[in-house]
C-alpha cells in the first residue's frame, strides 16, 4: 500500500519520495486518514475501500472546481489511484492556524464572491457526486424547486425507505418542499455543498475550503448549513451580507435546506439523526399546511 503511494508521489513530482513519517489521523468516517512526509514534502492521504474510487475521484474534481471558481485556498489533489484492495487520494497538506474575527470576515467575503457568479444557467452539476459517503444525484434542472425537492429531499427519503425508515409519504414531502420553494427566486451559484466548521480552515489567515460536495444551487443552502452544527462567528455573516445581501426571509427556508443534511446523517449514522430528521419533517409539513 504505502510503497504504491510513495511511487505515485515520486512519479507525479518527478523526484524520489520516501515516506519517513506516517501518522494516522482521527476522524468520524470509515475512511482512513494519514499525514505522511519525507521530511521535505508533506501530504494528506485518504484511504478507502477499492469500491470508493468513484467517490474519491469526485472529491478531487470538486476541489479543482473550487480552485477554479473561488479565491479560497483549496488543497490540490496530487493524485487519485488504487492498489489491489484500496483507493486513495493524495492531497496537499495544509497547516491550519487559529482564526480571528477578520479572518472569518474574509471567509464571508470570499464565499459571497463565489456565490455572486451566476454563469451557470441550470441547477445541478455535470456529474453526480457524493455528500460524505452518500451518492448525490445532480441531474440538470431548470427549476430550483424541482431540483431540490426531487434530487435532494426525495432522494434521501428513498434511501432511508430502502433501509426500512418511513417518516411519511415521500411524495407528500417532496410536493411540500416544492411548494415552499416554488415562489423563491434563485440564480444558480456554485456551492461548497457541505459547508460546516469541520470543512473550513485558515492558513496564515487565508480562508480555506476542503471536503466539498459541489453543485450549482441556491446560495442560501450553503449559508443554512453554516448554522446547522453550530453557527460560524458573526463576522462571517456580517461580511457576507455586506458583499451579497441575503433575502430578508432567508431564515424561513433554513429548515428545508438543512433537512437534506439531517436526512443524509440519518442515512449514514442513524441514531439521534433519525429523530432530528423526523421532527424537522413534521415541522415543515405543519408549516406548509398551516400556511406559515
Amino acid at each position: 500500500m504505502w510503497n504504491a503511494v510513495a511511487q505515485v508521489i515520486s512519479d507525479t513530482l518527478a523526484t524520489p519520495f520516501e515516506i519517513t513519517q506516517k501518522q494516522q489521523l482521527s476522524n468520524s468516517s470509515a475512511d482512513m486518514l494519514f499525514r505522511i512526509s519525507d521530511g521535505q514534502h508533506t501530504f494528506f492521504v485518504k484511504v478507502a475501500p477499492l469500491s470508493a474510487l468513484e467517490r474519491l475521484e469526485c472529491e478531487a474534481q470538486s476541489l479543482s472546481l473550487l480552485t477554479q471558481e473561488s479565491l479560497f485556498l483549496v488543497p490540490d489533489c496530487l493524485a487519485t489511484d488504487t492498489t489491489l484492495e484500496f483507493a486513495f487520494n493524495i492531497i496537499e497538506w495544509l497547516d491550519f492556524s487559529d482564526p480571528t474575527p477578520p479572518n472569518w470576515a474574509k471567509m464571508g467575503e470570499y464565499l459571497a464572491m463565489m456565490h455572486q457568479k451566476h454563469e451557470q444557467a441550470m441547477f445541478g452539476n455535470e456529474q453526480d457526486n457524493f455528500i460524505g459517503v452518500t451518492a448525490q444525484p445532480n441531474r440538470w434542472h431548470k427549476k430550483w424547486d424541482v431540483f431540490f425537492s426531487e434530487e435532494r429531499i426525495g432522494w434521501q427519503m428513498q434511501l432511508l425507505a430502502e433501509k426500512g425508515f418511513h417518516f411519511c409519504d415521500i411524495d407528500t414531502l417532496v410536493d411540500c418542499v416544492k411548494a415552499r420553494l416554488h415562489s423563491h427566486n434563485v440564480q444558480p451559484s456554485l456551492l461548497h455543498g457541505d459547508l460546516w466548521r469541520g470543512n473550513v480552515g485558515f492558513v496564515n489567515s487565508v480562508p480555506c475550503l476542503y471536503d466539498p460536495a459541489c453543485y450549482y444551487g441556491d446560495r442560501e443552502a450553503d449559508i443554512a448549513m453554516t448554522r446547522l452544527f453550530g453557527p460560524f462567528p458573526d463576522a462571517f455573516y456580517t461580511a457576507y451580507n455586506a458583499h451579497y445581501p441575503l433575502a430578508h426571509d432567508h431564515r424561513s427556508r433554513e429548515g428545508i435546506y438543512n433537512l437534506y443534511h439531517l436526512l443524509n446523517h440519518a442515512n449514514i449514522f442513524a441514531g439521534h439523526y433519525l429523530t432530528q430528521a423526523r421532527d424537522s419533517i413534521e415541522t415543515i409539513i405543519h408549516q406548509q399546511n398551516s400556511g406559515d
